[in-house]
């Protein structure tokens, strides 16, 4: 395998400073699944509110695919300008009382991923990280009209919240993420992975609420305060108008409202089994009325936009 630490160029005098190690880390990575556009929310709005150093600059040109995920360039009157180029970055971040913390944004690689995971634990070991959290946005079938969920995992019982009930096995398609929990794990590096779950419905749209809650857990693993609040104010007009376009279609009611109750009979109940299933476990919403919800919410914002 070549050279991880050829991936990036680093800031050598930060990578010293002594005051920059123990710190806690965080991993948003915008990847082919990100619902509710999370990565991206969360890098922008801890930019725009927070001072912020690079550590590492990772070289997209090995990473990334540029054909399959196009950036944008805008073409003003007869040329071009404002190419919108990708990165994946490790910053020093500090929140409103001084207090630092690591933040590694950008876009999933799409090529390398061993290499690229041991970078990032290379850098980890290097800085003597006290916890890795990563988080990320999953389309899971619960409305959009109660709290978001968050499940959180990772190999150390002692840093998740106790769930209880049974503890459900299965395979899924992995992503960057996935691999580099495996690999903290190898490591011996403290981790917790934080999966939102964004209505399916909704998963390609931008979605505050689903920021907010990813968010405030990162806050509650790092013990560092993340900005929440103009998430949140956006957060409101966006339910607004996601209400009165469903209360528009009799199709994605029946949906939400089926979800609803599903939602209301786990979470109230303490129950805690899987939000995928109902007291039967064969009352999920199936593939056609999912499809047939999400075609009709996308249509009437087509119409709206329009």
């Amino acid at each position: 395998m070549l050279d991880p630490t050829a991936l990036y160029l680093s800031d050598p005098a930060l990578l010293g400073d002594g005051r920059l190690r123990g710190l806690p880390m965080i991993v948003a990575l915008s990847g082919y699944v990100e619902a509710g556009h999370l990565a991206g929310q969360i890098e922008a709005v801890v930019m725009d509110s927070m001072p912020s150093e690079t550590l590492a600059q990772f070289d997209l040109d090995q990473l990334y695919d540029y054909r399959s995920r196009r950036p944008h360039v805008k073409f003003v009157e007869d040329h071009f300008e404002e190419w919108d180029a990708p990165e994946l970055t490790l910053r020093v971040v500090t929140d409103g009382l001084g207090r630092h913390f690591l933040l590694l944004t950008g876009p999933e690689p799409d090529t390398q991923w061993e290499r690229f995971t041991r970078a990032v634990v290379g850098l980890a070991q290097r800085l003597d990280v006290s916890l890795v959290a990563l988080v990320s946005g999953i389309p899971m079938p619960v409305p959009h009209t109660r709290p978001m969920l968050v499940t959180a995992h990772g190999p150390r019982a002692d840093l998740l919240p106790s769930t209880g009930g049974n503890k459900p096995t299965f395979e899924i398609s992995a992503s960057v993420s996935h691999l580099l929990e495996l690999k903290l794990q190898g490591a011996g590096i403290d981790h917790v992975g934080l999966s939102v779950h964004v209505p399916q419905y909704l998963a390609e749209s931008y979605l505050p609420q689903a920021a907010v809650a990813a968010l405030e857990h990162l806050s509650a693993v790092t013990g560092r305060t993340l900005p929440t609040d103009e998430l949140r104010e956006a957060s409101r007009g966006v339910i607004q108008q996601i209400n009165e376009q469903a209360n528009g279609s009799p199709e994605i009611q029946s949906v939400v409202e089926n979800m609803e109750r599903r939602y209301d009979d786990v979470v109230d109940a303490s129950a805690h089994r899987s939000i995928l299933a109902g007291p039967d476990h064969n009352d999920l919403p199936d593939a056609d009325e999912l499809g047939a919800a999400a075609e009709a919410f996308l249509a009437s914002q087509d119409e709206q936009d329009n």
